[in-house]
């Protein structure tokens, strides 16, 4: 069988069986892997005795940005290849006319990347040099608390009124109409309220409405991305008894049960929709639809059940 790269979803992984007290050798046959390579991975990637993931996706992506050889590089394949580069020609195109399949145009990038070609000036590219990682156009804030300082108990579900919440926006150019969207982990409700922008005072407005239309106890946790509508944060936890949290970056899985759950709402509203001209009517359909739908993972309960159920032990 050949080796394959840890995942950054294994890395969390470890990390948050680590924080439960699963041994080495547990959290190996909980993935697959053997004992070696987690032990190996926790050790090289640990501060003061605890692991980092993040540190070690990070570590990573740098290792594996400065692997490998240079192999068939040389000065005068550099040349012939810069040429092309500088006649707008795409890495694919240089590797498939010039080289005819000798040279792979992944390699022609790896040496951009390494400043081997063009003295590493992205710009050379017509694309100017897709990022290698996502970044956020969204502005910046000091996030709080991180999604590592949530309660254990919220990782496994079992406790009700812990929620993630997210944002589902028109297609680019189209209007500024957005939904803010809402799911309680454990019984898997879901909800949306429709908002004119995604700032963060519509976002405090939205989720201010959740708050005050379920009972006492309802809310008691959010999980959100770093999206900039979360700097409202501080005035959420002022004003109510919710918790903050925030996943990490490029953390999507972090946030699963909504991210699938926007999913199944965009089966309504695509992404070329304006969201600004959905009915309050058909989006109430909408979520009629998804929360009575059977479900596997509530033993084939539907999600508006299994809320109510939970409702009314809170009343």
């Amino acid at each position: 069988m050949s080796y394959h790269h840890l995942t950054t979803f294994e890395r969390a992984r470890i990390g948050i069986l680590l924080e439960y007290g699963f041994s080495q050798r547990a959290i190996a046959k909980h993935l697959n892997r053997s004992n070696s390579t987690i032990s190996r991975e926790i050790e090289r990637n640990s501060e003061s005795g605890k692991y980092v993931p993040e540190k070690a996706q990070g570590q990573y992506e740098s290792r594996r940005l400065n692997c490998g050889r240079i192999g068939k590089y040389s000065p005068k394949l550099a040349e012939v290849i810069n040429k092309k580069l500088r006649l707008t020609w795409s890495p694919e195109q240089i590797a498939g006319r010039v080289f005819q399949g000798s040279l792979s145009y992944k390699t022609i990038y790896r040496w951009i990347y390494q400043g081997l070609l063009v003295d590493g000036d992205l710009s050379a590219l017509r694309h100017k040099g897709k990022r290698r990682e996502p970044q956020e156009t969204r502005g910046r804030f000091n996030v709080g608390k991180s999604i590592w300082e949530r309660p254990k108990e919220i990782e496994t579900r079992k406790t009700f009124g812990h929620w993630e919440l997210d944002t589902i926006v028109s297609s680019r150019g189209q209007s500024k109409g957005c939904f803010a969207t809402f799911i309680e982990r454990k019984t898997r409700w879901y909800t949306a309220i429709k908002i004119p922008n995604r700032s963060s005072k519509t976002m405090e407005k939205a989720i201010l409405t959740l708050h005050n239309q379920l009972p006492p106890g309802a809310v008691k946790t959010a999980t959100m991305d770093r999206g900039k509508e979360f700097s409202c944060y501080p005035d959420i936890e002022a004003k109510t008894d919710i918790k903050m949290y925030f996943a990490d970056a490029y953390s999507s899985w972090q946030r699963g049960s909504n991210e699938n759950a926007n999913g199944l709402l965009r089966e309504f509203f695509p992404k070329k929709t304006d969201l600004a001209k959905v009915s309050k009517d058909s989006l109430e359909h909408a979520l009629w639809l998804i929360n009575n739908r059977p479900r596997k993972c509530l033993n084939w309960s539907t999600t508006h059940e299994a809320f109510q159920k939970e409702l009314l032990h809170l009343i």
